[in-house]
């Protein structure tokens, strides 16, 4: 009995001795592993080996971009607009044919108060230039810039872009803390990100979420009336709420990959999904609105319709097959545009762009958002279910490939030239100074019935003395202005509401589809 009490306590130690032994293998052979998901991820989705915290942790990230965004409150005047009522406006017209003839004629007046609002900015160099939403800005009267250290500026608006909405504005000041431009063509879906701003007035606000989506067009531009809307939006999780426009979306290294911009939402507030421009989109607008005044944008010169928002009727109505589910479906080619130099023709299929597919009209605008005029792209397209391929010399707005200035888009969307009016000129006329209209062409000057040589003296009751300020006005305007002035040596004041679309493409907008309605944009 002693004896199998010995073998078996034997036994036992040994088993023992075992089960521990290769536990300690286990743990040298594993030892600094930990599970999967307790690994550190850095901004590209890999396990990130440099933190030894193993953890994923914003605090870096967060504390070397929030000094660089800023609080920006703006603020209007009142303004009075005075309109000069026609038939369109007689109650009893559209029955009577007018039969009170100019009793509801004459000039109607809407009073338009003062306004606040406010939003966010980006400090993007030491000596004091921001990025931040055309929208913040827009019409702004007083701009207002607060620092995260509590300081405070006045800015002036050195460009606006109503196609990307964005804006360039700049506080007098140096030594200033500035972000950092990062590679938007690297971001990854499922990538960590984060959104700094302004939401709601507050502090300096972080939120932290995912992008979710790539190359996203949501049609918010166009919608609100920029028929020549660039939307290629990043679109994430993370909460942006009023105020946050403007502000930044960076990833986890601090770099600045977007401006955020948009919310999708029923109610105007979060609702789960936000948009951000592009940092390289970004970083070409701020360049070229530093540089020229005006975004130096490439224009294919044609018209096209998405095909993945054509139902079977409309395929069958534009003789498209059903085996081509995506693509850009060349609706009009502009007579002198690059894409009709290139071969480009009414019916054919956008399928790629410089080798990459193009499935959609925010593929597109991914590709486009960072070319100028006189930059080459190749294209491969479907013609009669045949593949081509093609090269494009892009051109500007304009039609050719000279620098645009903002004069010049001015200009473009008016149908008319404009010349500031020489202290003698104003002396002569019994005005303070205006804006004199000459070469009147096709376009808003010449539906509005405005002649050659009236002098504008004020937009929406806003008085003008220079070209620049008009042009400021028309770039920045949406549906329609009031002009008023005089004619040379001339008493009777003249009003004229102009209907503005803000095209500056002469109908061959490359960047703006058409929803599937084939309007010509």
């Amino acid at each position: 009995m002693k004896n199998i009490l010995v073998i078996v306590l034997i036994s036992v130690i040994t088993t023992i001795g075992s089960m521990w032994g290769f536990a300690k293998y286990e743990e040298a052979k594993y030892a600094g592993i930990q599970s999967p998901d307790r690994l550190p991820v850095n901004y590209a989705g890999f396990y990130d080996k440099q933190n030894a915290a193993g953890s994923l942790d914003f605090v870096a990230a967060a504390q070397a971009a929030t000094p660089t965004v800023v609080h920006i409150k703006i603020q209007t005047k009142e303004r009075r607009i005075t309109t000069q009522n026609n038939d369109d406006n007689d109650p009893f017209g559209g029955l009577f044919g007018n039969p009170f003839g100019q009793f509801f004629q004459g000039p109607r007046t809407q009073v338009i108060p003062s306004q606040r609002a406010s939003g966010s900015g980006v400090i993007i160099s030491q000596d004091g230039y921001i990025v931040t939403n055309n929208h913040v800005v827009k019409n702004a009267d007083k701009i207002t810039v607060t620092t995260s250290d509590k300081k405070t500026y006045t800015a002036r608006v050195i460009g606006t872009d109503p196609n990307t909405d964005l804006a360039v504005i700049k506080i007098d000041a140096t030594g200033l803390p500035y972000l950092v431009y990062g590679n938007s063509d690297d971001v990854k879906i499922g990538q960590w990100v984060l959104a700094i701003g302004y939401p709601f007035s507050l502090d300096v606000t972080v939120t932290a979420g995912i992008v979710s989506a790539k190359a996203r067009d949501i049609h918010i531009n166009r919608d609100n009336g920029n028929a020549s809307a660039v939307e290629s939006y990043i679109q994430t999780d993370a909460a942006v709420n009023p105020g946050n426009s403007g502000g930044a979306l960076i990833n986890t290294n601090g770099e600045l990959i977007g401006i955020n911009s948009a919310i999708a939402s029923p109610t105007g507030s979060y609702s789960g999904y936000s948009f951000a421009i592009p940092v390289n989109f970004v970083k070409k607008v701020v360049n070229d609105l530093i540089k020229y005044g005006a975004v130096q944008r490439g224009y294919i010169g044609v018209s096209f319709t998405d095909l993945s928002s054509l139902d079977d009727n409309a395929r069958q109505q534009l003789n498209i097959a059903t085996r081509v589910p995506t693509g850009l479906y060349i609706s009009d080619v502009a007579k002198d545009g690059a894409g009709a130099a290139a071969g480009l023709q009414k019916g054919d299929i956008i399928k790629k762009m410089n080798g990459i597919p193009v499935n959609s009209s925010g593929d597109l605008s991914s590709i486009m958002g960072e070319k100028k005029p006189g930059e080459s792209v190749a294209i491969t397209y479907l013609r009669n279910g045949k593949e081509y391929n093609t090269t494009v010399v892009l051109k500007n707005s304009l039609g050719d490939l000279k620098t645009v200035t903002a004069q010049d888009l001015a200009n473009s969307a008016l149908g008319a030239d404009l010349t500031t009016l020489s202290q003698k000129e104003a002396a002569a006329n019994g005005v303070n100074g205006g804006v004199k209209v000459t070469n009147i062409r096709s376009g808003a000057m010449k539906d509005a019935g405005v002649k050659e040589g009236f002098i504008i003296t004020d937009i929406d009751n806003n008085m003008v003395k220079t070209a620049d300020q008009v042009s400021k006005i028309i770039r920045n305007a949406q549906g329609s202005v009031v002009l008023h002035g005089i004619y040379p040596n001339g008493e009777h004041i003249y009003g004229y509401r102009l209907n503005l679309n803000n095209d500056n493409s002469n109908g061959d907008d490359n960047n703006s589809p058409d929803d599937g309605d084939d309007d010509g944009n």
